[in-house]
């Protein structure tokens, strides 16, 4: 007999005994269990893989209804079948037959009208990606439970899933009503059932039905206001999370949310809606925080410490207040202020130490307490802070004079973390050239780009190298390449643009070169001393002046303030050159290009 013709076998012998609802519900849970194996106990099957249907079993068309329920006299008189047809649905799902054994409890379902049997019916469909099915199942099981409110939340998050919003509403409705004690609760909830939904519109005009029963709640009026902003409503959203504020003037919830939709349009309008809330609900911390961290992302640090401080006033022990006044008191110079509340979160339970100890280690350095310094990078563990402290331990341990074990700390780092060799072994190479060994440093380099040839960064690297030792060829040929790799690499651009200005050599090409990386890069400072220092050898003074005052202003580098001094003395400036290079000096009184400069221009 073929495999389809003995789907639902009919046993000689069949029981003639009624089996009940709550007898049949627990034989599925025995069955499930007594036959457990990989995605078959109740409450496992979605684990497994989607079952592909083999040749031969039935398979039921997507649109096509479920068998129509056996009448009561049907139902009392299948008992034997039932236990052998729910057997038989288990087998086939613990053996991978996942649409063989979901058709047959979706059979069974219909035939027993039984909610046990139902419910693991749906659990096997949503397991076989029928969610046909499973919609299918929920309205039966809604029918013979009416108040069932899983068999209505399985309802609605079937059409939610298949994104059939149309008709949606009135499910949504009567789970709404059937809770009346979690409505706010609810009404808030309704758009995370949507997250993935990609119908905006769609959703909006769904929760703005649903909600109009509700006018008088301040939650309804909040999740229209949340839908209208997905849906780019600008208005409409302003206008219901205003309502909500009417009829909840002390929601932290809905002042934020004001604030947020506010701050698509402008932020200085976001921080002035939460500073009027804060003014009128000061104990209110949740948007103090808010208006806080809004503040810091406008740059307007001193209001944000004002507000930081006022927080840390009420909860000193919370790290989202802690952590920020740290940061800001670093941005304001206030190393006392931000060291000590630093040292306090390193005693509260964060789940993470790595930032606390990476500016502690800054704090430390900039006092010169280089031992206390490395301490604290060494401390920083894998994330954002991992690579720069890694760098700072190793570039502290080279200047106290131990380069050997700086290069170890790096060659370490490097073998326990691969995905950032590259830069750790470009560290290694800065501290070899910084140590006056830059052949050594190139060489390494050039180990690391025989294994990976088309690297960016040890390409751009080795070439300023290769620059360092009078290796033009090599430079000229790595930073080719990096261009033909990288298009819009303004830095290459600019590398190989200086390379010949500062040798005074093809100045027209030199400027072509540069030229392009300015329009990469407009504002970028360095690139502005290229282009300073090329039309300076070319004898365009004036505008030599413009480019690297321009740069000098955004960044005082020792080198460009060289160039800028040279070209002030070239135009008969002297007194604005020697200011210029006194003022640089007095920030790095050991640059070398500064003390050179000063001796070139000394009366």
């Amino acid at each position: 007999m073929r495999q389809t013709d003995r789907a639902y076998p009919h046993p000689r012998d069949a029981g003639k005994t009624t089996m009940k609802a709550k007898r049949i519900t627990l034989l599925c849970a025995a069955l499930a269990l007594a036959l457990s194996g990989p995605a078959l106990a109740a409450g496992e099957a979605g684990k497994g893989k989607v079952h592909r249907p083999a040749r031969g079993e039935p398979r039921r068309p997507a649109n096509e209804p479920l068998a129509r329920p056996a009448n009561d006299q049907d139902y009392q008189e299948l008992s034997g079948q039932i236990v052998y047809q729910l057997l038989l649905a288990e087998v086939a799902l613990q053996r991978g037959r996942v649409e063989f054994s979901s058709q047959a409890y979706a059979d069974l379902a219909v035939r027993t009208r039984d909610p046990g049997i139902i419910a693991r019916a749906i659990e096997i469909a949503g397991h076989a990606r029928r969610l046909d099915r499973v919609i299918e199942l929920a309205r039966l099981w809604i029918q013979v439970q009416p108040d069932s409110q899983r068999a209505q939340q399985v309802l609605v998050g079937g059409l939610i899933m298949s994104n059939q919003l149309d008709g949606l509403a009135p499910e949504l409705s009567r789970m709404l009503e059937a809770d009346p004690a979690s409505l706010p609760a609810n009404l808030l909830a309704l758009n995370r059932m949507f997250a993935r939904s990609t119908d905006r519109q769609a959703v909006l005009q769904l929760i703005s039905k649903v909600c109009a029963p509700y006018a008088g709640l301040a939650e309804a009026h909040y999740a229209i206001a949340v839908a209208a902003a997905a849906a780019g409503a600008h208005d409409r959203a302003l206008d219901e999370v205003r309502q909500a504020l009417e009829l909840r003037p002390d929601w932290d919830a809905a002042a934020i949310l004001e604030a947020q939709i506010r701050a698509q349009k402008s932020p200085a309008d976001a921080i002035g809606s939460l500073q009027r809330f804060v003014d009128r609900n000061p104990n209110s911390r949740e948007a103090r925080l808010q208006l806080a961290r809004a503040l810091v992302g406008e740059k307007r640090y001193p209001e944000a410490k004002r507000q930081f401080e006022q927080l840390l006033g009420t909860d000193p022990n919370n790290p989202d207040v802690v952590f920020p006044v740290a940061i800001l008191a670093l941005q304001e110079n206030d190393t006392a202020l931000a060291e000590k509340q630093l040292k306090h979160l390193l005693t509260l339970d964060v789940p993470d130490r790595s930032a606390a100890y990476y500016y502690l280690g800054q704090i430390a350095e900039e006092r010169r307490q280089d031992d206390e310094a490395v301490a604290s990078y060494l401390k920083v563990g894998p994330g954002e802070h991992y690579l720069p402290a890694q760098l700072r331990s190793a570039a502290i341990t080279a200047r106290s004079g131990k380069l050997d074990e700086a290069l170890r700390l790096l060659q370490e780092a490097a073998t326990n973390n691969p995905e950032l060799a590259v830069q750790l072994r470009i560290a290694e190479a800065t501290l070899l050239r910084d140590a006056r060994q830059t052949a050594a440093a190139l060489e390494l380099l050039d180990r690391e780009l025989a294994r990976q040839p088309d690297q960016p960064d040890l390409l751009y690297e080795s070439a300023l190298l290769a620059e360092r030792l009078d290796r033009i060829e090599v430079m000229e040929t790595r930073l080719r390449r990096l261009i033909a790799l990288q298009p819009d690499s303004a830095q290459a651009y600019n590398a190989l643009g200086y390379s010949y200005a500062d040798r005074n050599v093809r100045l027209a090409e030199a400027r072509q070169l540069i030229e392009k990386a300015l329009q990469l890069a407009p504002d970028d400072p360095f690139i502005l001393d290229s282009m300073g220092w090329v039309l300076y050898r070319q004898g365009d003074l004036d505008g030599a002046l413009r480019h690297l005052q321009r740069a000098l202003k955004q960044r005082p580098d020792p080198e460009i303030a060289a160039h800028t001094a040279e070209v002030l003395w070239t135009l008969g400036r002297r007194h604005e050159a020697q200011n210029v290079l006194d003022e640089a000096r007095k920030k790095d009184p050991t640059s070398e290009i500064l003390l050179e400069a000063a001796k070139k221009f000394a009366p």
